[in-house]
């Protein structure tokens, strides 16, 4: 199955709504090292990296990506969530803890550049690589590039001041556009979970497939003791697959193998969706049922798991 863009191109997506919280005060890196699965005080300025929100049974709540800044760490994550995570941190600052929230959503946008040659778009300037980010001076404007998608496909997010949206207009103007319907396909195909349909608090992060947001040594937080048990007795009993279907079937939907139910479809876009699917009973390639509907077990790009045990 192939992608649904052509990479060789140069894309451009406006996040049609962006959310962005400011940790300030000099206790940021250890309350969110406290309250993530990340290892964040081992983070240097200049990096990005990816952390999950758990509840204390280790539920998931939301992944974040956060920017670390000299005087801040910026969390971007999304709007629907904003709300839920500023009243979740707010509630674990404590009178002498040195940490301050601040909302910068209304002051700030985001693009995504995506393709194999955005590079060739970037007027000259040192780009970012791997886990980093850098700030550009553009006109006077100060534009926060990072070597990320969201997708695990080639490019760049671009944050700015919103007020200068004509600036980013005369810079990549000019690129074809992605509509958010299209965002949500390319956001299935590729496997990264969102809240309210993979991430909710029926499922932890290992399920969801984001070890790459969790750190197994970094000591407590919360829901910590949850997530080390899981690992340490590969207790994951349902993983998160990409689905392929020969028809439609709507979000909910329950997945079946040989008559049994063996999971739930969670996204889905025209004939491709998301679902979690039990360890035991279901691997890679396999085929299985939603409904009337015929479909295929595929492993996305987006989500790893360091152990597997599959069907015996």
């Amino acid at each position: 199955m192939a992608l649904p863009f052509d990479l060789e191109q140069t894309w451009l997506y406006p996040l049609p709504e962006f959310s962005l919280i400011a940790l300030q005060g000099e206790d940021r890196r250890r309350f969110l090292h406290n309250q993530t699965t990340n290892a964040v005080e081992a983070r240097a300025v200049g990096e990005w990296f990816e952390t999950v929100f758990v509840n204390s049974t280790g539920r998931t709540l939301e992944l974040a990506t956060v920017y670390v800044r000299q005087d801040s760490l910026w969390l971007q994550v999304e709007a629907g969530q904003k709300d839920f995570l500023w009243q979740w941190m707010d509630r674990f600052i404590f009178p002498f803890d040195k940490v301050e929230l601040r909302d910068l959503s209304a002051h700030y946008r985001a693009v995504v550049l995506l393709g194999e040659k955005v590079e060739e778009h970037n007027l000259g300037w040192q780009l970012p690589t791997g886990n980093q980010w850098l700030a550009q001076s553009v006109q006077g404007v100060e534009l926060l590039i990072s070597a990320q998608t969201g997708l695990d496909l080639p490019g760049y997010t671009v944050i700015f001041p919103a007020d200068q949206q004509e600036l980013v207009n005369q810079l990549w103007g000019h690129l074809p556009l992605i509509n958010p319907d299209q965002w949500e396909s390319l956001r299935i195909y590729q496997g990264r979970p969102q809240a309210g349909k993979e991430l909710t608090e029926d499922y932890n992060p290992l399920e969801a497939g984001l070890w790459r947001a969790i750190s197994f040594t970094k000591g407590c937080y919360i829901g910590q003791e949850t997530i080390a048990r899981l690992n340490t007795y590969q207790g994951v009993k349902q993983r998160l697959w990409r689905i392929t279907l020969d028809r439609q079937a709507e979000a909910g939907t329950v997945i079946t193998l040989e008559g049994q139910k063996v999971g739930i479809l969670t996204s889905v876009k025209g004939l491709t969706g998301l679902g979690y699917l039990k360890t035991k009973l279901v691997d890679q390639g396999m085929t299985v049922q939603l409904g009337e509907a015929i479909a295929t077990v595929e492993k996305p790009p987006y989500l790893s798991h360091q152990y597997y045990q599959g069907p015996s």
